[in-house]
């Protein structure tokens, strides 16, 4: 079917053609083009190749009644599309097996091309609204794609990109109206825009949406995602979801905005501006102020709120600089709706969520009172920090910050109170971010969540804003008392502070459930001293539930602090120690020597337990219980105790090491799966191991069998490990679930330049070189075939499916290295070899009755 239109010619047509549909047409004279077709003119028709919808009638009915009376509503809009809508009196004219057949008595047919396109039931062409909608979608079928799953839409999206954007549709039921109007907008728009309806499921919950209860539409920015706005925020397309409710007219209004340009620049006063032209002329308008000084910052400012606001308002930046904008220095917004005229209401407000807030709340005129209220109550504080600014250029940045909200569960922290507020509480959380930042402000609603989870607690959530102080930031103290962290080189960045200790960093996922996890557990001393059973229990069950129910790793570092030890105490690592204290044994009693090694292992276990704080519960086992544990499982004290998440109740037992990079080394290879399902999360740490990962992806599974299925999947890929034993060890078994980590999708597709067919076993990241291995798709995923086809690849029996990407993208400038950086500052955190411990000035040594320090 072609549709290839020229929209000049067909605008006004469209425009007659809306109103009607909305109107619901003429109701005067009868202009029924409902035909009742003879044999010769349904066979001349039939054959001229035309378009046709067509009943074959026999016995008469209420329900057929009722069925020709919307077939006969049906033929004025279909005929607008080309399609000719007709019946057959089969007590008249006999027309093959359509008239004598009685299985197709409750049939209507489409006829395209001289042949018989499509036969639907009578259930489900039962209106106008679903015989048009299903007449439509049936001839659309090749342009209006299904989308039943998340690979399904990658792979849409990625076939689209620099070329199309894609209106994707979720209708409830078909047939429905809301059905009739995105097929009758695919009509119109089929060669601008890719079409698609979803099903539901995981496609809803990429959207943002885990359940709806009515039709929607999105528009995905797919055409120009080479721009720079899709390019720093996804490898996927943007998405717009449209808030009005499904209609031809809105729908038409909706994909029009879309076309807008993101944000207009002016030099004029916004009461001066024009309101928007044709076809936006409906559409409300938001101006935002610009300064010469902050002019990229108050362009990025506009474009995120642009990006929140597309579809619901037309956003304008005025630039002050020109000598025609009059409006107040005391306002930072203004407004104008349609409904209003030509009225531009100013407003000053904190944040782009209070502007945002104006438009998806529908009492607006009660929110504009609300704001004017406030505004006058708070005129005098904001007129008295304006008199404390010291020119034009601090005026300016102090009326362009304000877009991170304020909120009571977050306290910020300035040089006058940062000591103070820190000295207050066992442990103070700070947010240091710049405002116009644009991950510090996508993460800022992270935190306030994270927040509000610690109001009345021990926990002080606090946030520092480094445009302001700038000072703090770089760890300059304006007074005598010292910063406790080094200066902040990277945005937004987290620290942990507690009284007279060193900063704890942040340095995981920007993420509501990994930070407060991580906060929870930093609350547990690291380590904490336990002697009793009833103490380890407590250190197992006293945890939050959001937290408890990830099963968080526990290390123990067990130690023998009886004097009377008939071996002694040994740590890997510490013959350098037996060497000085051997020297002179006259001088240095067993007693003793068995003290500064036992103090030894303590001390870098207790180190290792800092290191860990956030990520690992850490707990210190002395006295009868350290000696039963070890006794239970066959070990030798000093030993490390690893109880993994995927298995609390069988601990891997270690050796102790004096080496604090040996022993941290230790304790993470033990935590990791031998079998783990990879996230983005967790997938650094595995990639540090240097192992070829063999890679299973499944899908997001809809229903009982298909999680059921996914199972099965894994316990083969389990049963590869325990088969393969010592053969298996180079490769790290894996999977990845893509409905929980659907970035994968991408990675997966890029393998092979398109998305193969799933579940796909894939071998990866090879030591050898950038070969990609996949498992034959025909094959069952069984553990021995998967063992055959890793030695078939080995013996170089295999063809590689595709190769690792080489490109890279370097930073400009060393200095510009943020990862690098980010590394050394790790590496240089609490890494302590054994000739670094030697200058250590003192351990703690316990005995049974005390602790005491003694010198080394």
């Amino acid at each position: 079917m072609t549709q290839q239109h020229n929209w000049t010619e067909m605008w006004p047509c469209l425009v007659v053609f809306l109103v009607i549909t909305v109107s619901g047409g003429c109701t005067g004279k009868d202009t029924s083009n409902l035909i009742e077709y003879k044999y010769a003119a349904f066979s001349e028709s039939l054959h001229a190749g035309k378009t046709m919808f067509i009943f074959f009638a026999r016995h008469g009915s209420p329900t057929i009644s009722l069925f020709l009376k919307e077939l006969e509503k049906s033929s004025d809009a279909l005929k607008d599309y080309g399609v000719l809508v007709g019946m057959v009196n089969c007590n008249k004219v006999v027309v093959g097996t359509y008239c004598t057949d009685e299985r197709l008595l409750h049939r209507a047919f489409l006829f395209r091309g001289g042949d018989e396109f499509m036969k639907f039931s009578l259930d489900t062409v039962f209106d106008v609204n679903s015989i048009v909608s299903e007449v439509l979608f049936a001839l659309l079928h090749e342009e209006v794609k299904y989308v039943h799953t998340g690979s399904d839409l990658m792979i849409m999206e990625k076939t689209a990109k620099g070329k199309k954007d894609i209106v994707l549709g979720y209708i409830l039921s078909l047939g429905t109206p809301e059905h009739r109007s995105l097929m009758e907008t695919a009509y119109a728009y089929g060669s601008t825009y890719q079409f698609a309806l979803i099903t539901g499921g995981p496609v809803l919950k990429y959207l943002s949406t885990e359940s709806s209860h009515r039709s929607q539409v999105w528009f995905l920015h797919c055409r120009d995602h080479t721009g720079s706005i899709n390019s720093l925020m996804s490898d996927r397309c943007l998405f717009t979801t449209m808030s009005k409710p499904l209609t031809t007219l809105n729908l038409h209004s909706f994909l029009q905005l879309m076309d807008a340009p993101l944000v207009t620049e002016v030099y004029e006063d916004p009461s001066t501006v024009l309101p928007p032209p044709v076809p936006y002329q409906h559409t409300p308008q938001v101006f935002l102020f610009s300064h010469p000084e902050t002019a990229h910052l108050d362009m990025d400012t506009a474009t995120s709120l642009a990006l929140k606001l597309r579809g619901s308002a037309l956003v304008v930046l005025v630039h002050r600089e020109s000598p025609v904008v009059k409006s107040s220095q005391d306002y930072n917004v203004a407004f104008r709706f349609p409904e209003k005229g030509s009225e531009v209401k100013y407003l000053t407000l904190r944040g782009l969520n209070d502007v945002f807030d104006i438009f998806t709340n529908q009492e607006k005129e009660e929110d504009y009172d609300n704001v004017e209220e406030e505004e006058e109550e708070e005129e005098d504080y904001e007129e008295a920090h304006y008199d404390q600014l010291d020119d034009e250029i601090a005026r300016s940045v102090y009326q362009s910050q304000g877009f991170i909200p304020e909120v009571d569960s977050i306290t910020e922290l300035t040089p006058e109170n940062f000591h103070g507020a820190v000295a207050k509480r066992s442990l103070t959380v700070v947010l240091f971010h710049f405002q116009w930042d644009a991950v510090s402000s996508l993460f800022f609603e992270s935190y306030i969540e994270v927040a509000e989870q610690f109001v009345d607690s021990e926990v002080q959530m606090s946030v520092v804003n480094c445009e302001e102080w700038t000072l703090l930031c770089a760890a300059q103290s304006e007074n005598s008392q010292p910063i406790p962290f080094q200066p902040i080189t990277s945005f937004p960045c987290i620290l942990l502070l507690r009284p007279g200790e060193p900063a704890q960093v942040y340095r995981d996922m920007l993420d509501t459930e990994a930070l407060y996890r991580f906060i929870v557990l930093s609350q547990k001393p690291s380590p904490l001293k336990v002697s009793t059973e009833e103490e380890v229990i407590s250190f197992f069950q006293e945890l939050p539930h959001p937290v408890a129910k990830y099963n968080p790793e526990r290390v123990f570092g067990l130690f023998k602090t009886h004097a009377g030890s008939p071996h002694g105490e040994t740590c890997q690592g510490t013959p350098p120690y037996g060497d000085i204290l051997s020297s002179s044994p006259t001088e240095r009693p067993t007693t003793l020597r068995r003290k500064l090694v036992l103090a030894a292992c303590i001390s870098v276990f207790t180190e290792a337990a800092k290191s860990l704080r956030g990520k690992v519960l850490t707990g210190l086992v002395t006295g009868e219980l350290a000696d039963k544990w070890a006794a239970d499982h066959s070990a030798d004290l000093p030993a490390l105790f690893v109880f993994p998440s995927w298995r609390m109740h069988t601990p891997t037992v270690l050796p102790m090491s004096t080496s604090l990079k040996g022993l941290l080394s230790h304790i993470n290879a033990a935590l990791l799966h031998p079998m783990p399902e990879l996230t983005v999360e967790n997938l650094p740490s595995f990639l540090s191991l240097g192992k070829a990962l063999l890679l299973l992806f499944v899908e997001e599974e809809e229903d009982d069998a298909g999680r059921r299925q996914t199972q099965v999947l894994v316990e083969e890929m389990k049963a590869v490990v325990e088969l393969g034993q010592r053969k298996i060890e180079k490769y790290l078994p894996s999977w990845i679930h893509l409905g929980r980590t659907p970035a994968a999708m991408s990675v997966l597709g890029s393998y092979f330049g398109s998305m193969p067919h799933l579940p796909a076993l894939v071998l990866t990241h090879l030591p050898s070189g950038p070969e990609i291995y996949q498992y034959p798709p025909n094959m069952p995923i069984a553990a021995s075939s998967i063992l055959s086809w890793l030695q078939r690849i080995e013996d170089g029996n295999e063809t590689p499916a595709g190769l690792l990407g080489g490109d890279s993208w370097p930073p400009a400038f060393e200095f510009l290295d943020f990862l690098k950086l980010m590394d050394m500052e790790e590496g240089d955190e609490g890494i302590v070899d054994e000739e670094d411990f030697l200058s250590f000035s003192s351990a703690e040594i316990y005995d049974d009755d005390s602790s005491v320090h003694t010198e080394l």
